[in-house]
């Protein structure tokens, strides 16, 4: 007695492998039917096993449109028959989508934040004048308060004006200035004490224990003083 075993190597590729091969074999069998009315009624009832072997499809928007979609792929679009949705293409299927633009920083300093740099092109973007400077001036002093976060230690004001100048293109000259910015201490002080201040929020104690022990304390002492 002789056996015709067929392996898995010898079968061909099911385009989904989600459904196995018994549906597979069943959509290839629906493209061959001949009569179209025979061919819709079995691709309907496909679309119901298939939804049924996906229960958890069904709260997805859409389910059925895209048990029709999948059963045209399966079919590798040679499948003739009458769907309630439009037939997709194999094209569609193909189309590779748009490349997104990969996210880029807005420098290598990135301790200073993108903020910084929308600042930056604000400042730029307006006209020479007092409101000017003391934009760029606050752009400065915040710039060293970044660096001090990132760096938690003294920096010179020539260092943030060189890296002020060369994020904005070198539009923004303040190397030669003889203002001076915030001191490192100042800005090193007020991060500290803000934190101090979280903290002590955090840890309070609720006062509203000891006095509801003092009044059961004085309470118990009043009953027993009845008593005697």
């Amino acid at each position: 007695m002789e056996f015709e075993l067929e392996y898995n190597s010898e079968r061909p590729l099911m385009i989904i492998p989600e459904y196995g091969r018994h549906i597979q074999k069943l959509v290839n069998h629906c493209v061959a039917l001949e009569d179209k009315e025979e061919r819709n009624i079995m691709a309907k009832a496909i679309v119901d096993v298939m939804g049924n072997l996906q229960p958890h499809l069904r709260d997805v928007p859409d389910f059925k449109h895209k048990l029709w979609d999948q059963l045209f792929i399966m079919s590798s679009f040679d499948l003739d028959a009458d769907s309630p949705y439009d037939k997709p293409s194999k094209e569609e299927l193909q189309e590779k989508p748009e490349s997104l633009p990969y996210p880029k920083s807005a420098s290598r300093y990135r301790y200073y934040g993108n903020n910084i740099q929308e600042m930056i092109d604000v400042a730029l973007s307006w006209e020479e004048g007092e409101k000017r400077e003391a934009l760029v001036y606050t752009i400065a002093n915040h710039m060293k308060k970044c660096y001090l976060n990132w760096n938690k230690d003294t920096v010179d004001d020539i260092i943030i004006f060189n890296h002020l100048f060369e994020l904005s293109d070198s539009k923004i000259d303040l190397r030669d200035s003889e203002e001076v910015l915030s001191e490192s201490r100042n800005l090193l002080k007020k991060r500290t004490s803000q934190q101090g201040k979280s903290n002590t929020k955090n840890h309070r104690t609720p006062r509203t224990s000891n006095s509801n022990n003092s009044n059961n304390s004085n309470n118990s002492s009043n009953n027993n003083n009845r008593k005697k």
